[in-house]
């Protein structure tokens, strides 16, 4: 059930290349493609469509395509379920539906255009994981220093902290503007007016992030910006010198510095106190120059791999709705089992 696989059995009851749709939990609705031998348990459904009539894979784009119509199909107040009753009253378009032959060589053919941008956007997916996976070693071996090797310093020696003036403001406080608010995890909100109006450091203060890392806990900000009492504020004087702190910060463990079990938490005596190596300017440059190329094509919204994998994505479903766009037929036909 769920989004992906919950473990591991060496029994099967379903074979590969079938299409399953997650019955409960917030998931419910979230319609998936498994291409190895599996086993389904009762937190799904399962969907053998009728292969005389219907392509198994054209079901698939079909049922992906109406996702969202499935998980806004989502009942119950504890843990959401989704009804097979709605996947069952599903109309699925057949084309050609009184010449099987000629009807099965239209779907196949766009089961071929679809999983063309299917494919492509695997393939990048794949290579963003490899590329994030190289860019790990290369941080991890860049910023990996003997002890002798180079003067460790304390984070607080190497930057000014300006926490002193956060301002937090509550939701409804605040005047709506194109000036990014900042919190603990980046942007918050927008509003019309800033505190700061340079290049700064911000790390998380607080939060499950903060030993979860799933995202950043240093992140910089450039420009205009407001920034509440949940992020620390760092200022430093120079590019090279916040992106080294910056990626550092991002690739050691902070268990040490951190304090509460229910609430996380990295007050401003501990961020001040964490050792950094501090190699010389020139070294610096180089680390940060090296992994600045990384991050641009692993992280990037703007360029690099993501932005390609989110343009193959929108490609993808724009030919999806276009493809699967027939008029509604008068009586329903039963194509799945």
């Amino acid at each position: 059930g769920g989004i992906s696989y919950s473990g591991f059995t060496d029994s099967y009851n379903y074979s590969e290349n079938t299409t399953i749709i997650s019955q409960g939990g917030a998931s419910a609705g979230f319609v998936n493609f498994v291409t190895s031998k599996f086993y389904a348990n009762a937190h799904c459904y399962v969907v053998l469509p009728r292969l005389e009539i219907v392509d198994n894979r054209y079901v698939f784009h079909f049922l992906k395509l109406n996702q969202e119509k499935l998980t806004n199909c989502q009942h119950g107040a504890g843990i959401p379920a989704l009804k097979k009753s709605e996947i069952v009253n599903l109309q699925i378009p057949i084309p050609c539906p009184d010449n099987p032959k000629k009807s099965l060589a239209i779907q196949a053919e766009i089961v071929r255009i679809l999983d063309t941008f299917t494919e492509l956007t695997t393939e990048l997916t794949t290579e963003l994981k490899a590329r994030r996976k190289q860019y790990n070693y290369y941080r991890n071996k860049l910023l990996t220093f003997d002890e002798g090797d180079v003067e460790w310093k304390a984070l607080g020696e190497l930057a000014e902290n300006l926490d002193s003036q956060r301002k937090p403001v509550k939701g409804g406080l605040r005047e709506t503007g194109d000036i990014p608010y900042y919190g603990a995890s980046g942007v918050v909100d927008y509003v019309k007016d800033y505190i700061f109006d340079e290049d700064l450091l911000l790390v998380s203060e607080d939060g499950a992030n903060l030993t979860a890392r799933k995202t950043p806990i240093a992140f910089s900000v450039s420009g205009k910006s407001w920034v509440n009492n949940h992020a620390h504020v760092l200022r430093f004087e120079t590019y090279h010198e916040r992106r080294y702190v910056e990626y550092y910060l991002n690739g050691i463990d902070l268990t040490p510095y951190i304090s509460g079990a229910a609430q996380p938490k990295l007050n401003k005596k501990n961020l001040n106190s964490i050792r950094i190596p501090n190699p010389s300017p020139e070294r610096k440059e180089l680390i940060v120059g090296t992994l600045d190329k990384f991050d641009t094509l692993t992280s990037s919204i703007s360029d690099g791999l993501p932005r390609e994998i989110e343009l193959r994505q929108k490609q993808y479903e724009y030919y999806r709705a276009l493809l699967l766009s027939f008029p509604t037929p008068e009586e329903p036909r039963e194509v799945v089992a």
